[in-house]
């Protein structure tokens, strides 16, 4: 295992944890009795979270396959 695959770890288990935990939350919004309108309202906050978090790690990954952060820290 190299480097970058070692710094990889972190971010991609965090994530994983992440979306499970907004997927959970999001099927049990679903079982709750509330008007459609609300369940919809609410459930947008969970799944943009998720969509969020995918796409910072996505960018990690890029950064980090980039070498971009030893850059950082030379300074």
């Amino acid at each position: 295992m190299n480097a970058h695959q070692k710094k990889m770890i972190a971010p991609v288990i965090i994530t994983v944890l992440l979306s499970i935990y907004m997927l959970a939350y999001f099927i049990v919004l679903l079982s709750v009795e509330m008007p459609v309108w609300g369940k919809v309202l609410i459930g947008l906050i969970p799944l943009a979270l998720l969509c969020t978090s995918v796409y910072v790690l996505v960018q990690r990954i890029k950064e980090i396959r980039s070498g971009e952060e030893d850059d950082l820290s030379q300074y």
